[in-house]
């Protein structure tokens, strides 16, 4: 259980400001709220939790615990630079309507984002892979549902600031952990 609420927690950490969610805001801005956009996040959300938990379990087996553990902390470590090296791009002038390539928009942001690196990072350090994925599926649909329904708090400057500070937070973690089990394995 301890799964599931680290990596909602890290998720909803780690999303703020993600490049999905101001997508998501930022059409809400423009359109208002809108229920399909919603569900098509929400299904993109679950979506890319079941790739990151799938590939967790793949790898998972072939590996022994100091291994799994310093992947965990490369994983970690792809979440900071993520968290600090893209931004968000700025609200489109003319957003479209369909549902498709929002699809693919979303897809394309969530498949390299750091919630889904978290999801992946904490599947395979605490080889509980299915909570790990319930929790960062709830935690990426509670992020889209914010997007939709408060765009105003995702895309202000200080979401911004927030993220960036998430991913020198993961920066130092992830390298702590690799230390630690070089040091000690």
């Amino acid at each position: 259980m301890a799964g599931f609420y680290f990596t909602l927690l890290a998720v909803l950490l780690s999303g703020l400001g993600a490049r999905d969610q101001v997508t998501v805001a930022g059409l809400a801005l423009k359109q208002g709220f809108r229920w399909p956009v919603m569900a098509t996040g929400a299904l993109v959300s679950v979506a890319t939790a079941v790739l990151a938990v799938w590939a967790a379990t793949l790898i998972a087996p072939l590996m022994q615990p100091p291994a799994r553990l310093f992947l965990s902390a490369i994983a970690l470590a792809f979440a900071g630079a993520e968290s600090l090296l893209l931004a968000p791009r700025r609200k489109p002038d003319e957003p479209t309507h369909s549902l498709g390539a929002l699809l693919i928009v979303l897809i394309a942001h969530q498949m390299t984002d750091a919630p889904r690196f978290l999801i992946f990072a904490i599947a395979i350090a605490a080889a509980a892979p299915v909570p790990a994925g319930i929790g960062g599926a709830f935690g990426g649909i509670a992020l889209i549902a914010a997007g939709c329904a408060v765009p105003e708090l995702v895309t202000h400057p200080r979401a911004r600031l927030a993220r960036r500070l998430v991913g020198v937070a993961l920066l130092l973690l992830a390298a702590w952990i690799a230390l630690r089990v070089m040091v000690f394995a």
